[in-house]
């Protein structure tokens, strides 16, 4: 049993060296592997061999996060976005999070059908992963999903159910977060009760090509932003139908808040924050008790060496909380 179980465990390690080597055939394997919830072991032996300690620094990829309110045009922006992306010669992995049903716990998985791709494109992957129980927007694995593939794709798309206050977790997984809206959809009023005005790096307005309506919405959204005291968000004007517009310049706008962030210090942020939440899903409010509280749980993070990936913080904090 033992020499069965090392043997998985060598492939579970193989997989991650691929992935650190850029060879993207890995990606279905490890994807799998990470999926499957009852080979915990052999995803944490994967995901040691693409953390920071392992690759020497923080995996290449630009990790992009699309929400938005459901018909707003997520899969159509994205269609043209990967098609801009493989355009400039970037490689493009998407993970699509799809609603699961609160009483079968089902999802239809169907964003991967809606995303337009050529399917013989090795240089473009696109999956799709059920939400689940999870609120955030986010399917449990994905976080884990996003920072395999970080090592051997140019860009990884999280792209998110729906938008609310319960669904902000993509902030702790992506370096840059685009939030979606649609003109004369009331969107801008639900997100100034939401708060989410916050959560946005870069807003985007689908459906250009309504004209009016869609330069008053752009225009909403900045008056928006003014009114909460935001940060400066660039707010980018867009239509999918062919020939599509403003995709360039979405692409931009995405490039240049990335070109503006301290990434180490953002995803060691990231790793820390996502780390103390697996470790309370886990062990719960006694868990957080015995580590002194969430407070002194934060600062012990603080403590740990930045190139630890979450897992092996996960386990410092159990083995702080004995």
């Amino acid at each position: 049993m033992s020499s069965g179980l090392e043997a998985a465990g060598s492939e579970a390690a193989e997989l991650g060296r691929r992935l650190r080597q850029r060879d993207r055939s890995a990606a279905p394997a490890a994807l799998n592997l990470i999926e499957d919830r009852s080979r915990r072991e052999q995803a944490t032996e994967l995901l040691a061999e693409l953390s920071p300690a392992a690759q020497g620094g923080e995996a290449p990829a630009h990790l992009v996060g699309i929400t938005g309110p459901p018909g707003a045009g997520k899969s159509s922006l994205l269609s043209a976005l990967v098609a801009e992306w493989r355009r400039q010669g970037r490689t493009v992995a998407v993970l699509a999070v799809d609603p699961s049903s609160k009483r079968s716990g089902g999802s239809l998985l169907g964003d991967r059908a809606r995303i337009e791709h050529d399917p013989g494109d090795e240089g473009v992957l696109i999956r799709s992963t059920a939400a689940g129980g999870r609120l955030g927007g986010l399917a449990a694995p994905t976080r884990e999903a996003a920072e395999a593939l970080a090592a051997a794709f140019d860009l990884v798309v999280v792209e998110t159910v729906g938008v609310g206050q319960s669904e902000t977790d993509v902030e702790e997984v992506c370096d840059t977060v685009v939030v979606v809206v649609q003109p004369a959809s009331g969107d801008v009023l639900q997100f100034l009760k939401a708060g989410i005005m916050e959560v946005p790096d870069v807003l985007v307005v689908t459906k250009a090509d309504l004209g009016d309506v869609a330069r008053r919405a752009r225009r909403d959204l900045a008056q928006a932003l003014r009114a909460v005291g935001s940060r400066e968000v660039p707010v980018v004007a867009v239509s999918s139908l062919a020939p599509p517009s403003g995709i360039v310049e979405l692409t931009a706008a995405i490039d240049a808040h990335r070109a503006g962030l301290d990434l180490p210090a953002a995803r060691l942020h990231a790793r820390r924050q996502a780390a103390l939440r697996e470790f309370a899903a886990e062990c719960g409010d006694a868990g957080l008790r015995s580590l002194g509280g969430r407070r002194e749980a934060q600062r012990f993070l603080a403590r740990q060496d930045g190139s630890l990936g979450v897992g092996d913080l996960v386990a410092a904090l159990a083995e702080r909380a004995g």
